[in-house]
């Protein structure tokens, strides 16, 4: 594989929002990972991601199949976050409302988003209960591990 190929793999990981790739071959093996995560010593002006949140290395993560535990912050309102990285939609199809808006009141199986992941629908649940206050990330965004989707005021 020479440079020109890899050039093109890492363009087309910046334009799918794509963080690894992996090729191996019989002769050969690349892997690439890109943003705060990879460490690439060429990260780029969109590369970055908002200050937000922070993402958490893969070892202080939940066990797979394990959502995170919400967690109270000092407003005294509990996040809501992503359990996997793919894409967030707030409702079920393009033509539905949307599952919780601003106001809404949530227990701990409501479901409050939809995140794709590798063409998976995945509904993800409160796990707390509150009223809704803030939205944190737009419709048909990518989202990753741990970060913060909706901010919940207890009940």
């Amino acid at each position: 594989m020479d440079l020109k190929d890899i050039k093109a793999i890492i363009d087309l990981m910046k334009k799918n929002s794509i963080t690894e790739f992996e090729l191996e071959r019989q002769d050969s093996k690349i892997k690439l990972k890109r943003g705060l995560n990879g460490g690439s010593a060429g990260a780029q002006a969109d590369d970055y991601i908002p200050p937000t949140y922070a993402p958490l290395p893969m070892s202080a993560g939940p066990a797979a199949g394990q959502a995170p535990v919400p967690v109270a912050v000092a407003t005294g309102e509990i996040d809501i976050k992503s359990p996997m990285i793919g894409t967030f939609y707030r409702a079920p199809s393009p033509e539905a409302t949307n599952y919780i808006e601003v106001g809404s009141t949530v227990n701990a199986e409501t479901v409050v988003c939809i995140i794709e992941a590798m063409k998976v629908m995945n509904e993800i649940k409160s796990e707390v209960s509150g009223v809704v206050t803030q939205v944190l990330v737009e419709n048909g965004k990518p989202v990753e591990f741990g970060q913060p989707l909706f901010k919940v005021r207890p009940q």
